[in-house]
């Protein structure tokens, strides 16, 4: 008899930090966000992060980013949880951004560490909490010090989980002995915030993951989950494994907007892969080189651009 498999973090188990869709000419498009977001869900996540990173939330101005929410939550929000990123280098901003998510309807909001500015963990817990205070929803915080400069200590996460709407962490800062700790200390679910320790984080006690990868393979995410869950180690690492190279090219080969969206492109959810500058669309090289691995992965057949 198998283990039953335990209920998904407070956020879903499957997230994936979609991208943005965008006209030739450079604006939002809607209807093509939208799509992307019930592709996402169709196959296999169960919740979707808007406006992160990899949505190009540094170049959306706050009304794109309303209007971008209100797409994916009118086009998934009753099957899936619809994460708002809102985390800027600004606290008013961010306050703004969090007001905005609630009134369109999202379930919960990520926050990053304020970028570039390098407070003091005094700031940063205080960006926090002004962000939490803005809206009635639960808060996922981001641990990236690889691009914000900042690495979230371990007593401002303990002060942090003292406000009940702080529910969960996106991790990437790689230190699964210290995220456990942390978790153990706090109560906070960890999620796994870089795809290629998602299995590692699934066996040391993460909620989930929140993945760019997710794009093209949530359902063998999700099959990863339960089979942790389950106990089955080695099926866990089979998929893990298989994935391995996928993870690698979108991850490693430039930033994962452009991967993901020339991902979408390849599997015909897309029918192009702009970008907004500083970013550049994924080379015709590069979308190739994803093809092969998509195809040898088993997750594109029968293609072509």
């Amino acid at each position: 008899m198998t283990a039953p498999v335990p209920p998904p973090g407070p956020l879903g188990r499957v997230l994936t930090a979609m991208v943005t869709a965008f006209h030739d000419d450079g604006s939002v498009d809607l209807d093509g966000t939208a799509r992307i977001a019930a592709h996402l869900v169709d196959h296999g996540n169960d919740g979707v992060v808007v406006s992160g990173t990899t949505g190009e939330a540094p170049t959306t101005t706050t009304e794109e980013d309303g209007l971008i929410l209100r797409a994916v939550v009118e086009a998934v929000g009753d099957r899936a949880t619809v994460v708002a990123g809102v985390g800027t280098n600004n606290t008013a901003h961010s306050v703004e951004l969090a007001e905005q998510a609630q009134k369109i309807g999202a379930d919960g909001v990520l926050v990053v560490t304020p970028y570039y500015n390098k407070p003091t963990q005094d700031g940063v817990l205080a960006h926090f909490r002004a962000v939490a205070a803005a809206a009635d929803l639960p808060v996922m915080l981001y641990d990236i010090p690889g691009r914000s400069g900042i690495t979230i200590a371990p007593d401002t996460f303990a002060r942090a989980a003292e406000d009940e709407r702080i529910v969960a962490v996106k991790d990437a800062v790689g230190d699964l002995y210290r995220g456990v700790r942390i978790m153990q200390e706090t109560g906070l679910a960890f999620y796994s915030g870089d795809d290629v320790l998602n299995l590692g984080w699934l066996t040391h006690g993460g909620a989930g993951v929140v993945s760019v990868v997710g794009h093209v393979a949530a359902r063998q995410y999700a099959e990863m989950y339960d089979a942790v869950a389950r106990g089955d180690l080695a099926s866990a690492l089979t998929t893990y494994q298989r994935l391995v190279p996928v993870v690698e090219v979108v991850m490693q080969r430039a930033q994962g907007a452009m991967t993901a969206k020339a991902a979408m492109q390849l599997l015909g959810v897309l029918d192009n892969r702009n970008v907004r500058l500083p970013l550049v669309p994924a080379s015709d090289a590069l979308v190739e080189e994803l093809r092969t691995v998509l195809t040898s992965a088993g997750l594109l057949e029968g293609t072509s651009l």
